[in-house]
């Protein structure tokens, strides 16, 4: 499971090294004042065990340190924030004003684009 993982993160990823030598990770890039959380990709061995969670959790905590606002790129940064709606603040505008419904809308047509692209993970 995650417990214990240590998320490590350079100028552009935030990355959990894995027990069998594999990654999981999340791109992002920092533009002025934000964040974009690009992509977020767990080897298919190591789904479902809270590793993307972890991830977005650590991009979360980094973007509060420095004072960035948050602008959800991939489907999972999207679902992170449905899911967590009381870290709807961090968000940039118009996503920290969007609803639950519009927020799912979102997430579905990224997660098509990404499925279509074949870059879901």
């Amino acid at each position: 499971m995650s417990e214990g993982v240590e998320v490590r993160y350079t100028s552009q990823v935030f990355y959990i090294k894995l027990s069998d030598g594999s990654k999981a990770f999340l791109r992002y890039e920092v533009n002025g004042n934000y964040m974009k959380l690009i992509a977020t990709y767990t080897p298919e061995q190591h789904r479902g065990k809270g590793y993307a969670k972890l991830l977005v959790d650590k991009a979360v905590e980094v973007a509060r340190e420095k004072g960035l606002k948050i602008i959800p790129i991939c489907s999972y940064a999207i679902y992170y924030f449905i899911k967590n709606p009381e870290l709807r603040s961090l968000l940039a505008e118009p996503y920290n004003t969007m609803g639950d419904e519009e927020l799912r809308r979102l997430y579905e047509e990224r997660l098509k684009e990404e499925r279509s692209k074949g870059s879901v993970s």
